[in-house]
């Protein structure tokens, strides 16, 4: 049996939003692994929406998941959500950091003022993993291929910018004046760079990371988007989630995935080419080292 930690669609609460449970990518992976015997966490922040996915889980594959309480937005929640996993489990096997949020009112930031893109895209997944690392690598040693993986959800959105501005990473004047939809870029091209490093640092102790674009798929993930571009996009570009999941499972529980350390990974379920900065090894550690920072007080 699989350990997996799985992060369903972390949404805002928006009177616009078309379910009343945790959808998404993250949900389609949970319950394919719950097809296969996976025993699945689910972490979310609103724990009724959470439930009525794992219960919708339950109709539909026979199996439990369990609910694990997160939110990306709070450094404080990420680390008790850390700390409850680890008084539960000694051991994981697949960490899929798949959560996230997509062009936000500018004026929202999280609860320790960072651009509610990065902070919660990025840091949150930064902070939860380093957290995680002690069972991630007790879940190596106990697995039979001697790894475990850790999935990073990213996307082709990180083609809008060309590198990373660390002075827009917290609220302020250089923040101000950017566009979300750039932000957003910047938080998807973050976790490129962060799954390249974490797989460089821990690569030696069975940790594989890698990172995904799952593909054009139709979430409630665009709720904030003019309906009319929605309405065109599932109808003639988007796919459904269940397609979404394809690559990131395939990254998570395939015999091939166990080689894909350090690797951007694209639909279907194949290598692709990200932009070149975020394979530099000096932006990694740069990034990490910042990151770093940020949590040291938490």
């Amino acid at each position: 049996m699989l350990l997996v930690q799985i992060q369903v669609a972390w949404t805002l609460n928006h009177p616009s939003s078309k379910h009343d449970y945790s959808a998404g990518i993250g949900k389609e992976t949970a319950k394919a692994l719950l097809s296969h015997n996976a025993k699945v966490y689910i972490a979310a922040r609103d724990q009724r929406k959470a439930q009525l996915a794992i219960q919708d889980l339950k109709d539909q594959t026979g199996k439990q998941s369990w609910f694990l309480k997160l939110d990306l937005a709070d450094l404080h929640s990420v680390k008790a959500a850390a700390e409850e996993f680890q008084t539960k489990e000694k051991q994981l096997h697949i960490l899929f950091n798949n959560a996230g949020v997509m062009c936000p009112s500018i004026e929202l930031v999280t609860a320790q003022g960072y651009d509610l893109q990065f902070g919660t895209n990025f840091l949150g997944h930064f902070y939860f993993t380093k957290l995680l690392l002690p069972v991630l690598i007790s879940g190596a040693k106990s697995s039979s291929d001697g790894k475990s993986r850790i999935v990073n959800l990213s996307s082709a959105g990180h083609l809008l910018v060309r590198n990373l501005n660390f002075n827009t990473f917290k609220d302020g004047p250089a923040r101000r004046k950017c566009s979300i939809i750039p932000l957003y870029g910047q938080s998807k091209f973050a976790n490129i760079v962060f799954a390249n490093e974490l797989d460089r640092q821990y690569e030696n102790q069975g940790i594989v990371s890698t990172s995904v674009h799952p593909g054009l798929i139709s979430t409630d993930l665009f709720r904030e988007y003019p309906k009319f571009l929605i309405y065109i996009g599932a109808w003639f570009v988007m796919y459904p989630a269940s397609q979404g999941a394809v690559t990131q499972l395939w990254a998570g529980t395939s015999v091939e995935g166990a080689e894909l350390g350090g690797k951007y990974l694209v639909a279907w379920a194949r290598a692709g080419q990200p932009y070149a900065r975020t394979q530099d090894p000096a932006l990694g550690r740069q990034l990490w080292e910042w990151a770093e920072e940020q949590v040291k007080d938490i």
